[in-house]
């Protein structure tokens, strides 16, 4: 018995698939198909060894089609170390596989064993396989029976898991320790008011103790059967149940728990919340439940498996159902709650990428996630995948430039637009702004970019000093690019402008005008020039003008300017404008000749 609305088959072929890589920006995925001999379906997590390379099981497959144990280097090439098969070493391995500190991988078959019930497993990294203990060894099985689960290897070297069912006459399962050497001791027996059904196995936490889910059971009525718990158990065997699941918060947790970075528990249920499709939540280690967020169809539904903490401080899991093409998806989240979608499976015909993954994510040595799908690949038996993401930051544009802008004035702002071009969340920090600018506007600082989203930040253009100007928009983020920089540089005016600033005229008999010459009023301003009056000495007029005695802003108006001469030699006068500029009044020097 598989885990709920997963695909069970016992049809197998044959060998490895290696890579198909499938086109998404900034992203590589590819996947590993099995083929049946070499195993298929393979429904539990994936642990990378010492040796650098990929360890885990699959459900079905290899010689006897009971599942196998395999190596996988990350280059795609399978070695399957093991066939199970034979009724007392143990059928259909349902989780994956933990490395333990003598080297050797331990794990658990559901079925199978000297009495049919599951077994306890080593296998060495050659392939040696050895049944280290067989469920229900007594009538009734009060030692549990068919473990689900996989085992983790505590601070005190002994070996903690649960089974699925079994314990007490009703048979809701149970949590055992099991010692190097193989003798087990059962510690706990569920009775479904504590929880009932662990599908998943425990973690130990900083304080020592365990903590693990129980798909069904708990205080709740609200699901049939319970809608599930979280537990704490001492080493010593004795259990609280921390919290019972109610549906609307979430129900039927088949995933385990991680402890974060923060210290607190993380973890999922498959079904519930707002919509129905499963919840991602956080629990401390008293008992407080925080639903993070309720999943919707379209980013996945059905999250079978826990999570994993990346490097990158955010979480990481799949579905087993959903997203674009109703084939699950590897997803992320922050903790603080928001949540897309990184890949959604069965991407290409026949679902050469794999579909329905169940067994979670590992983040490899080289920062990559890996998993596994239960079906779809190229023959249908399955498929482990590496999938690497990235956040990626496209600043548009690339460089500002301000032109003419007045002195010891503020500018009209221009955008820069951060756009979160990878397939990653984007996680801005700060923006930082150098040089005679400022940002007057900003909705990308301390802010999440899912995929092909965008925020905008406003820069505004003051220069204190005369002349081309220059400085830079400073974009921190997660992005493996950060800082992103953005070039800024600026020219600065007088408020207002005559030009030309002189003028000569050719040599003019007395008495006579001159051809007239033009001068340009130029407003730099944000607003209109006031109080305007125009006047010009010396023997020169103002014969013409289209100024009047205000000025719109961004506009200039022209001021035409004969020569009359009174005397012989050289004459010289001035143009001069008065007005509200704060550089007024505004002056071109006149000079002629006399004739």
């Amino acid at each position: 018995m598989g885990k709920p609305g997963l695909l069970k088959s016992a049809c197998i072929i044959l060998a490895v698939l290696a890579a198909l890589a499938i086109a998404a920006p900034a992203q590589t995925f590819t996947s590993f198909s099995f083929d049946g001999t070499d195993g298929g379906y393979p429904q539990g997590v994936l642990v990378q060894a010492t040796d650098g390379n990929l360890y885990g099981t699959t459900r079905n497959g290899g010689v006897y089609g009971s599942g196998t144990a395999f190596q996988m280097t990350l280059a795609g090439n399978v070695t399957t170390l093991y066939s199970f098969g034979l009724s007392e070493e143990g059928r259909y391995p349902q989780a994956g596989l933990v490395q333990a500190s003598d080297g050797n991988f331990y794990g658990t078959t559901s079925d199978g064993g000297v009495y049919s019930r599951g077994n306890i497993f080593q296998i060495t990294p050659t392939g040696v396989q050895t049944t280290f203990y067989s469920f229900c060894s007594q009538t009734g099985c009060p030692d549990g029976r068919a473990p689900y689960a996989g085992l983790i290897q505590a601070t005190d070297g002994n070996f903690y898991g649960t089974t699925r069912v079994g314990g007490t006459s009703l048979g809701y399962g149970t949590v055992f320790k099991m010692t190097p050497a193989g003798t087990l001791t059962t510690l706990y027996r569920f009775n479904s008011i504590d929880g009932s059904f662990p599908g998943a196995g425990l973690i130990q936490a900083t304080d020592s103790n365990f903590y693990g889910t129980t798909t069904q059971g708990g205080a709740s009525n609200m699901c049939k059967g319970g809608c599930g718990t979280v537990f704490k158990m001492t080493p010593a065997g004795t259990l609280t149940t921390l919290y019972s699941f109610s549906s609307t918060d979430g129900a039927n947790p088949w995933g385990g728990l991680i402890q974060a970075s923060d210290g607190n528990l993380y973890g999922t249920t498959m079904v519930g919340g707002t919509n129905n499709h499963g919840t991602i939540f956080k629990i401390t280690l008293s008992g407080t439940l925080n639903s993070l967020h309720s999943l919707k169809l379209t980013e996945g539904a059905q999250p079978v498996d826990g999570l994993v903490q990346a490097t990158d401080g955010n979480f990481y899991g799949t579905t087993s159902i959903g997203g674009a093409n109703n084939g699950g998806t590897v997803f992320e989240i922050t903790p603080g709650g928001t949540l897309a979608a990184l890949h959604s499976f069965c991407v290409q015909s026949g679902c050469t990428d794999g579909v329905n993954p169940s067994g979670g994510l590992i983040q490899g040595a080289d920062g990559d996630l890996y998993g596994s799908t239960t079906s779809g690949g190229a023959s249908n038996n399955g498929a482990v995948f590496r999938l690497a993401v990235a956040p990626a930051a496209t600043l548009s544009p690339t460089s500002l430039s301000f032109a003419n802008v007045p002195i010891n004035t503020i500018s009209l702002a221009k955008k820069v637009t951060v756009s979160n071009s990878g397939t990653a969340l984007l996680r801005v920090s700060a923006i930082t702004v150098k040089g005679s600018f400022t940002t007057s506007a900003d909705t990308c600082t301390g802010t999440v970019q899912t995929m092909g989203k965008k925020c905008e930040v406003s820069i505004t253009f003051t220069p204190t000093t005369f002349g081309t100007l220059s400085g830079t928009l400073i974009v921190a983020d997660n992005a493996s690019n950060s800082p992103q920089l953005v070039p800024l540089s600026g020219t600065s005016v007088e408020p207002a402008i005559l030009t030309p600033a002189k003028a000569t005229y050719a040599a003019q008999v007395l008495g006579s005008t001159s051809t007239s010459k033009t001068f340009t009023l130029i407003n730099n301003q944000m607003v209109a020039l006031s109080s305007i009056a125009i006047t010009a000495t010396g023997d020169f007029a103002v014969s013409a003008t289209t100024c009047t005695t205000s000025l719109a802003a961004k506009s200039k108006c022209t001021i035409n300017v004969t020569f009359m001469p009174t005397k012989t030699g050289t004459r010289t006068g001035s143009l001069s404008v008065s007005d509200s500029a704060n550089n007024s009044p505004q002056a071109a020097s006149l000079t002629g000749t006399g004739k």
